[in-house]
């Protein structure tokens, strides 16, 4: 599983406030266009995000699930982007001091093509895709932590 980690200047609470909202994780998640739909019971185990992702027109439609749910600590996802597969996201949040998170960001290929095409080279863009969707996590956690 690849993993990322970083420290963002916002309280656990306030880290999982974004990730309780599905309807921003195209603005944080690298390579979600567009968010569709969202349950309403979102993020409750079984609840489903309905996202497009990739460039338009080769852009999918897919949904990504809950499979754990224990706020304001971890979230365990599986993201969907048939034809190609789909992913076990996990996040992991934990206190880093006052009013900071440290967020673990672990993802696995779990079906389909891309489970088959591991290779160093996926890995390491797995690695800078996920890096940079924990800097976006940052700015709108950090963001909303101004406005509250």
């Amino acid at each position: 599983m690849a993993i990322v980690e970083k420290v963002i200047e916002a309280s656990p609470e306030q880290v999982w406030a974004v990730l309780a909202d599905g309807w921003t994780y195209s603005d944080w998640v690298v390579g979600t266009a567009h968010v569709r739909d969202v349950d309403d019971a979102w993020p409750r185990v079984g609840s489903q995000l309905h996202h497009k992702a990739g460039p338009w027109p080769l852009s999918l439609h897919d949904s990504s699930t809950v499979l754990t749910c224990e706020p304001p600590r971890r979230l365990v996802i599986r993201a969907g982007l048939w034809p190609a597969g789909e992913a076990v996201v996990v996040f992991t949040l934990e206190a880093a001091g006052a009013g900071a998170t440290r967020v673990r960001l672990g993802e696995d290929f779990a079906a389909g093509p891309l489970r088959w095409v591991r290779n160093k080279l996926n890995d390491l863009v797995l690695h800078q895709r996920n890096k940079e969707t924990l800097t976006r996590l940052a700015d709108i956690a950090m963001r909303q932590k101004g406005d509250a």
